[in-house]
Order: C-alpha cells, then sequence, then structure tokens
C-alpha cells in the first residue's frame, strides 16, 4: 500500500467523525482535531476548563461516533477504587466469588471531574491507564480495544478537590481547552437546542476494528532524523527551563512523536514536519510540567513556557 494511500484512509475516518462530532459540538475545531489524534495514538484526554463550556457533550459525541463500549465514572470524594476497578463477590447461588468488573471495563471511558475524586482512588486509573489491564485482587485481567480514558476538571473551583499528581497528569496524552464560544457560535448554540435541550444520540460512523486499523496506520508516517532530535531537543530543554522545577519526561517525548505522526496523516502527509511539532507541543507538553514559584508570582504559565522554548530551539531544516 502507497503511502499516500493511508494517509488517505486515515483522512477520510477521521473526516466523518469530526462532522459527526460536530453535529453537537459548536466551533471548537481544535479541540476536536486535539482529542481525535490522541484517539489515534491510542492516548488519553484531559479536557479541562470551566463548567458549561462542553467537556462532558465532547467526550460523550465522540464515544457514540466510535460505536464503542461506554461508561461514566462521576468522581466524587466518596468513590472508593472498588468502584472504578471492579470487586469479586460471593454468588450464594454457587457458592462461590464472582467477578463483577467496574466501569473501566469500558472501551471509552468518561472520568467526570476526576480531581474530585481522593488520591488513592485517582490511582485506580494509572495502571489501566499506562499497562491497559487491571488487577483486582491479585488477579490482572486485559481491558477491552481500543480503551480511552477522558477525563473533566474543572481548573476554577478548587475547593473539595484533589490536584491530580504528576505521574496520573503525564499519562494523559493530550490537554484540551475548550475556551468559550465566540457570539456566533453561542447564537448557534441557542438557535440549535431551542426546542430540545436533550442532546440527540449520534450514530457510529465507525467502528473498533476500522479504529484499530488506522491507529496502526498512522505509526507508519515517517518521522526524520532531524525531525527527531528537534524533538528531543525541546523536551532536554525543558528540562534544564530556569521557570521549571520539572521539565518534560521521556513518556511527553514519546507522545509527542506520535502526536505529530498522527497530525501529519490527518492533514494528508506521510511525512512529519517541524510545523507538525510546533503544532503539538502546547497541548502535549504544558500539563506534564511544574513551574516554579517565582515564575507563577511573576505570571508566567507553562504553556508561555512551552513557546519560549520553540522559539529558543533551532528548527531544522526540512530535505
Amino acid at each position: 500500500m502507497e503511502d499516500s494511500t493511508r494517509a488517505a484512509r486515515i483522512q477520510e475516518m477521521v473526516s466523518r467523525l469530526r462532522e459527526n462530532v460536530q453535529r453537537i459540538i459548536v466551533g471548537k475545531d481544535e479541540a476536536i482535531n486535539l482529542a481525535l489524534i490522541a484517539l489515534l495514538c491510542r492516548g488519553h484526554i484531559l479536557v479541562e476548563d470551566v463548567p458549561g463550556i462542553g467537556k462532558t457533550t465532547l467526550s460523550k459525541a465522540l464515544a457514540q461516533s466510535l460505536g464503542c463500549t461506554f461508561k461514566r465514572i462521576q468522581f466524587t470524594p466518596d468513590l472508593m477504587p472498588s468502584d472504578v476497578t471492579g470487586v469479586n463477590f460471593f454468588n450464594l447461588k454457587t457458592s462461590d466469588f464472582e467477578f463483577r468488573p467496574g466501569p473501566i471495563f469500558s472501551q471509552v471511558v468518561l472520568a467526570d471531574e476526576i480531581n474530585r475524586a481522593t488520591p488513592r482512588t485517582q490511582s485506580a486509573l494509572l495502571e489501566a491507564m499506562q499497562e491497559r489491564q487491571s488487577t483486582v485482587d491479585g488477579v490482572t485481567m486485559p481491558l477491552p480495544e481500543p480503551f480511552l480514558v477522558m477525563a473533566t476538571q474543572n481548573p476554577i473551583e478548587m475547593e473539595g478537590t484533589f490536584p491530580l499528581p504528576e505521574a496520573q497528569l503525564d499519562r494523559f496524552m493530550v490537554r484540551i481547552k475548550l475556551g468559550y464560544p465566540s457570539p456566533e457560535e453561542e447564537s448557534d448554540i441557542l438557535l440549535r437546542f431551542e426546542r430540545d435541550t436533550m442532546l440527540p444520540d449520534l450514530e457510529a460512523v465507525t467502528d473498533s476494528d476500522e479504529l484499530g486499523r488506522m491507529q496502526a496506520l498512522v505509526t507508519t508516517v515517517r518521522v526524520d532524523e532531524t525531525v527527531r532530535t528537534y524533538i528531543v531537543s525541546i523536551t532536554q530543554a525543558t528540562r534544564g527551563h530556569s521557570g521549571l522545577t520539572l521539565g518534560a519526561s521521556p513518556r511527553a517525548a514519546l507522545a509527542l512523536y506520535k502526536t505529530c505522526q498522527a497530525n501529519a496523516a490527518i492533514d494528508g502527509r506521510d511525512f512529519v514536519s517541524p510545523d507538525d511539532v510546533k503544532a503539538m507541543a502546547p497541548s502535549v507538553l504544558s500539563h506534564r510540567m511544574i513551574i516554579t514559584s517565582n515564575s507563577r508570582l511573576r505570571g508566567s504559565t507553562t504553556e508561555q513556557i512551552v513557546n519560549e522554548v520553540l522559539s529558543s530551539v533551532s528548527v531544522p531544516i526540512e530535505r
């Protein structure tokens, strides 16, 4: 199969998914693209913004479009790890223990307001997100494929929340910020839902088998040695930046590498360019880094530091 044909197949499937999600999500093309890129890379998504923006709606729309099994977990302070992973219970009829799987054993899992659960419950997701398996009472069970965790959190209301630990944040491939709609988009939202505030059910436009094939094709997108060196130089530069106490990890470098491949494929190309790296770096790296207290007092953000690093690292000349 020619490289151009592979890119065209990925582009066609992504176009179907994007158009289906846009039936509910007004605007926000960049956020939808980021979600689809993470999906193609078998990565997880953190959607962070104020209430009422459409974080949960985006998650549901994507799950319905994929035709995959979907479970929603409403994270609360009293949620237990067994409520996520499942539990062994004694069946009186069979006089034996049986395993009742938790919502984590779904293909698409919506972790709503994930920062409202205790660290103990949050840690129940670590093994699932990284190794795509879950261990209950010493028995390890594989999770279904594809497996995607979409977590939402409100960064404004911090009372009664538990900040996600760095190990948890590092397992999210991208962080998406939706932002407020423009006046035209908000007017379109009012017209679209003036008679019925209930969101319509979307028909699936793909299935897990096709998605798996496209995920495999994305890994064949060529990355030149100069671009690979460029990615490494960027992550290395974050570790020595004076405004950061924690830079990007090797897992972050791998996530940047994979999302660049997906971004190129969505654009119809069979090769990664430095522009793909610049486009993906803020969404992939910024949530994984810890800013110093002095930088925070000066009003700096991790997004600004990522842009500073991108400006300081030499861009390779394309062949």
